[in-house]
């Protein structure tokens, strides 16, 4: 079993930590690896090929750092990409699902808008996964339920449609406590995409342990809900003191909005 985490930024688009840093705190949390998803839009080819550079250039026997990209798509829907760093014009997110198959690389919809769920299940192309629970937009006390049953939908049609657990880590203060356990031996970057692939993995967050089939009991789905609810009436509520302050000309300090990211 290898631990490691997944949809993180770097400097090399809007996230504020570098790649080498990425590496020191993942490795001081007992992790043997982290898939990079920076934004594609940041990149020209010059930038990219010195991003994977770096991703090997920070990979050893004991802790690798893959690759991988965040595609915008329209109506600003993301398709996060694992084991692929290449750019495309694509924006069609069906269209981008199977760009992103066909280079052997997984296709994740990223932190999926409640607005986007009819959309998705009309998708003939399905994606590998859909990200069941981003830290950043879901809050880092529980995610939505409706993703995991939108999830169950998609299998309906395509049983090994996986629940994927993502940080989207951008900013320094920000909660990075959800985690991938892979089923694997090898920390190969092959190895650990395989076990991605094949869903021998599972979310962990503390004593929270979830599967990758995204199949929970409904008495935490209830939880979660209760919990997320709490948490985005706080968050809204925040937000609504900012705007207040924005139209009077007051701006919040970076001092105060980043143990928020935290908390939240």
């Amino acid at each position: 079993m290898i631990k490691g985490a997944i949809h993180v930024h770097s400097t090399y688009s809007d996230g504020e930590f570098t790649l080498a840093q990425l590496r020191d705190i993942y490795r001081t949390e007992d992790c043997a690896f982290v898939c990079m998803n920076d934004h594609a839009e940041y990149f020209d080819e010059n930038l990219l090929n010195a991003y994977r550079r770096e991703c090997e250039a920070l990979s050893d026997a004991t802790f690798c750092i893959i690759a991988g990209l965040e595609y915008r798509c329209e109506r600003n829907m993301h398709i996060t990409a694992y084991g692929h760093s290449g750019l495309t014009a694509i924006t069609d997110p069906e269209a981008a699902i199977r760009y992103i198959a066909e280079q052997g690389a997984i296709a994740v919809i990223a932190h999926p808008k409640d607005e986007f769920f009819p959309w998705i299940e009309s998708f003939q192309t399905l994606p590998h996964g859909i990200e069941t629970w981003n830290t950043k937009y879901d809050g880092r006390y529980a995610p939505r339920p409706g993703t995991f049953a939108l999830l169950q939908k998609l299998k309906q049609r395509s049983p090994a449609t996986l629940a994927f657990y993502g940080q989207d880590l951008h900013w320094k203060k920000q909660y990075r406590g959800l985690f991938l356990e892979l089923e694997i031996d090898s920390g190969e970057p092959q190895a650990i995409l395989a076990g991605i692939a094949s869903g021998k993995f599972r979310g962990r967050k503390g004593e929270l342990l979830l599967p990758s089939d995204g199949v929970l009991p409904a008495s935490l789905l209830a939880q979660f809900g209760e919990a997320n609810a709490r948490s985005h009436r706080m968050w809204d509520l925040l937000k609504s003191g900012k705007n207040v302050l924005d139209r009077l000309g007051i701006r919040v300090p970076e001092s105060v909005k980043a143990p928020l990211r935290k908390i939240f």
